[in-house]
């Protein structure tokens, strides 16, 4: 068998990219129909979707997808991040109240609200993080393609609840304002440190299906091993920057705008509530 090239390993597997697909062109009718009706979807928000969109094909056709399944787990690590943490970020963030509205309106969805809860949503994500790099799971996901449609749906629908009680899609407890948040980011960070640091300095590869053939790209299987726990470190990193300098920035509006409810003659309880909920313009 030939190895996969950075440039032509491209692949398009139905199993994967339909639903990709289906969910891309649903966004694309809802949105054509609230912009008809005078509701138009925010032009950053239809960026972000199609940026998560994006960052799903690119995880799942592109060249990434078959060095990481034949070759290195490098590989396999940067389509995790994106299937798992990038994408569900960005899509999230490009979902809209009217937006959701029919699927909301469909009987039990708005139980999935728990999800929002942290006590949730952190043990759903960490557990599948931790059970799908298991050597029994990851190496099953990686030699047969059903299992590995599976694992790519757990890490994505893991990633929609990591972030689901940040971005509030779904409303989050009324406790779990921006500084409950803040503390949340930095307990997903430090979980995702930990593996991390097992797989750079772990003393031998994990996974066998890496261990055989000749070193691709010059990286040997131990080296490859680390280099995956870099950019998963490295990644993680980057976007706890982002989302914490995001939410310090948030939070110091917050105070201000609950002060000048406050001065204002708003009640201390319903000024909390209008800037938990960011509804404070509805009192002014």
């Amino acid at each position: 068998m030939d190895e996969p090239s950075l440039l032509t390993s491209w692949t398009l597997e139905p199993l994967q990219l339909a639903p990709i697909v289906l969910v891309a062109a649903a966004y694309v009718v809802r949105a054509r129909t609230l912009a008809r009706r005078g509701q138009p979807v925010p032009t950053w928000r239809i960026a972000l979707f199609s940026l998560g969109i994006a960052l799903l094909v690119i995880a799942v056709a592109s060249p990434i997808a078959e060095i990481g399944e034949q070759e290195l787990f490098s590989f396999h690590m940067t389509q995790h991040l994106l299937i798992g943490d990038l994408a569900p970020l960005c899509i999230l963030a490009g979902l809209t109240g009217p937006l959701l509205r029919p699927v909301l309106a469909l009987p039990g969805v708005m139980r999935l609200r728990v999800l929002a809860n942290p006590f949730v949503a952190f043990p759903i994500w960490a557990t599948n993080l931790v059970l799908w790099h298991m050597p029994v799971l990851y190496e099953g996901a990686v030699e047969h393609s059903a299992l590995h449609a599976l694992e790519h749906m757990a890490f994505f629908g893991a990633g929609i609840v990591l972030w689901l009680p940040i971005l509030e899609t779904l409303p989050a407890p009324e406790w779990f304002g921006t500084g409950a948040k803040l503390a949340y980011i930095v307990g997903v960070r430090l979980v995702a440190t930990v593996i991390g640091n097992v797989f750079i300095w772990a003393g031998s590869p994990f996974y066998a299906v890496y261990e055989g053939g000749d070193d691709y790209l010059g990286l040997s299987p131990g080296a490859d091993q680390s280099l995956a726990g870099s950019l998963m470190m490295l990644e993680g990193s980057l976007v706890t920057i982002v989302a914490l300098a995001w939410l310090f920035l948030r939070m110091a509006q917050e105070g201000e705008v609950r002060q000048e409810l406050i001065e204002s003659g708003v009640d201390e309880r319903t000024a909390r509530r209008a800037v938990r909920y960011r509804r404070w313009h509805e009192l002014t």
